[in-house]
């Protein structure tokens, strides 16, 4: 996630103090040769520290607020817990609906968007005021049901467990949204209410990531024998990487150091930094056509870093054969996902706008 210079100074201030604060000195165990609190065994700047005593201390993203409905939009949330032996759980948002308890369209039922938040893996909740506020926005505006997905982090558990309990969570067979959301489903937000028809999957920068690997599974594995069918997905500023720079990609030795260190943190080496799930631009033709979706849409921020790649995600899936729509959307003077952060700026909403558009059918202007 993004920050502002003001609270990245404080991050940094606090940051600061948790590393240089005076500590009790060791124990016997420390003796012994645990390596004790006092050890780093990685800075992941600007959203944690792993000991060496295997003790994280996260900086951001921890905040979490209880589902209510919320006093701006009507926007009404609860929490459901998915799978309580695993530890899944998610957030549904219902919009506000007409007197006589139906949608709008579609034989009374509203698109289902499954989304999936951000914070390099290692940081956010589904349940974090950021994600809260912006889901409130998205569902009252595009008119959608809504399904943020809890899934565990980094490094405590490291990829693959988020893509596992994001599929867990989506796929009928083993998971939960699509069999509550058939008729007479357990759930009855979802069953009463979403269209698995017009299902979308969304989310940013880590969640963005997430969100295309749920879909090429879904193109690989299929979803429920074809009665669930994904209309489109929605990238914001999603977080991939690659080996070797992409067109105006930074070439800066360090940095690209830096992003290898930081992926294979959160991944435990499972996965390289050229393997598919963090750069798909490296993908065969043939297996950017598996993906299951009408359209996509990617959106980036001109002063993101990993504008680049999202760019050039756009540019491969136009070229390999896929017979879908591609759509890019740029925000030209914005960092990383500023939507989130500057959530009442004119730029905020005029991407908001986009993706309500790119939801609902609208044609997004392309580039």
């Amino acid at each position: 996630m993004a920050v502002s210079i003001s609270s990245a100074l404080l991050l940094l201030l606090n940051m600061a103090g948790a590393l240089l604060a005076p500590r009790a000195p060791p124990g016997p165990a420390s003796v012994a040769g645990d390596g004790g609190d006092g050890d780093v065994d990685f800075f992941f700047f600007p959203f944690l520290v792993l000991y060496k005593s295997g003790r994280v201390q996260r900086f951001m993203g921890t905040d979490t607020v209880p589902a209510s409905t919320d006093s701006a939009t009507g926007v009404a949330s609860r929490d459901v817990v998915v799978d309580a032996a695993a530890g899944l759980a998610v957030r549904l948002y219902l919009p506000t609906l007409p007197a006589n308890g139906t949608g709008r369209t579609s034989g009374g039922k509203l698109p289902l968007v499954v989304f999936y938040h951000g914070g390099a893996f290692v940081t956010e909740s589904a349940f974090s005021p950021t994600y809260h506020r912006y889901l409130n926005a998205l569902v009252s505006k595009a008119r959608v049901l809504a399904v943020s997905v809890e899934y565990h982090l980094a490094p405590e558990h490291r990829l693959p467990t988020a893509y596992d309990d994001a599929w867990a969570a989506l796929r009928s067979a083993t998971g939960w949204v699509i069999g509550n959301a058939r008729p007479g489903g357990a759930e009855p937000w979802l069953s009463r209410h979403a269209d698995l028809s017009r299902l979308f999957l969304a989310g940013d920068s880590a969640g963005g990531n997430i969100a295309h690997n749920m879909a090429m599974r879904a193109g690989r594995e299929g979803l429920d024998g074809g009665a669930a069918a994904i209309r489109g997905v929605a990238l914001l500023d999603p977080y991939f990487w690659g080996k070797r720079p992409v067109p105006s990609e930074t070439r800066d030795e360090v940095v690209r150091r830096w992003r290898e260190r930081t992926w294979s943190f959160v991944s435990a080496d499972h996965f390289g930094i050229d393997d598919p799930v963090i750069n798909p631009v490296a993908m065969a033709r043939s297996e950017w056509r598996r993906l299951p979706c009408e359209r996509v849409l990617v959106t980036v921020a001109g002063l993101d870093e990993l504008s680049a790649r999202g760019r050039a995600y756009v540019q491969a899936l136009r070229a390999s054969g896929w017979r879908g729509e591609a759509q890019l959307y740029e925000t030209p003077g914005e960092g990383h996902v500023y939507f989130l952060t500057k959530p009442e700026s004119e730029k905020a909403a005029k991407e908001m706008e986009v993706i309500v558009e790119f939801i609902n059918g609208g044609q997004v202007t392309s580039i």
